[in-house]
């Protein structure tokens, strides 16, 4: 997967692509979708959401220059599986979901992989996770329509960036930096992701 799907993409930081190699894709995706687990594609979970493509995983991460020693925010925690790569190259990830099912279920999955720096929370993830900001990356793995959640803007730390697919139809992937305190956005790929959609806050 990583060799065919990955380097062949262009992904060439050898940190991604050694976390790649070391987290069980399989783990991840449940029941008779397991055999799909390593294709070149996208993976669909309960209630329509999914398992993004192997690429988009390594790119995301690649873009978000995750190093030893980082403070990771996820926003959108699905199956875990993006979650677990980068705690491969994070000090610690806290991840945020706002669908309890799924919360549960990936917090089990980390927690039996162990997977212990990774924080899960259950909560409408437009808020962050704001007691334990500002992190030196965020990654968003669903789309807002196209005004970024401020909270998450605020919660990066100077010099971190934000990783977010942006919009409704027409979907980019595109990275915030943050220097000096002023934000600079880069555009990326065209992409396909769930909607950000608000939730109570459930914390557990």
């Amino acid at each position: 997967m990583v060799r065919n799907q990955i380097e062949r993409r262009g992904i060439r930081d050898p940190a991604v692509l050694a976390a790649l190699r070391a987290v069980p894709r399989h783990e991840f995706i449940p029941g008779i979708r397991s055999a799909e687990s390593y294709e070149d594609h996208a993976v669909i979970l309960a209630d329509g959401q999914t398992v993004s493509q192997p690429y988009i995983v390594a790119l995301m991460t690649s873009m978000a220059e995750v190093r030893a020693g980082s403070r990771v925010l996820e926003i959108g925690t699905g199956s875990g599986y993006q979650a677990a790569v980068l705690a491969e190259l994070a000090e610690e990830v806290f991840t945020v979901e706002v669908r309890p099912a799924l919360h549960a279920t990936a917090r089990e999955r980390l927690a039996r992989l162990h997977y212990s720096n990774v924080h899960c929370r259950c909560a409408d993830g437009r808020f962050g996770w704001p007691e334990m900001a500002p992190f030196e990356a965020i990654l968003v793995t669903a789309a807002p329509p196209s005004d970024l959640p401020p909270a998450l803007i605020e919660q990066l730390a100077e010099g971190g960036r934000l990783v977010v697919p942006v919009g409704e139809f027409d979907q980019q992937l595109i990275c915030l930096e943050k220097r000096a305190g002023v934000v600079t956005r880069h555009p990326g790929t065209a992409v396909r992701f769930v909607p950000l959609v608000p939730g109570e806050s459930l914390d557990s």
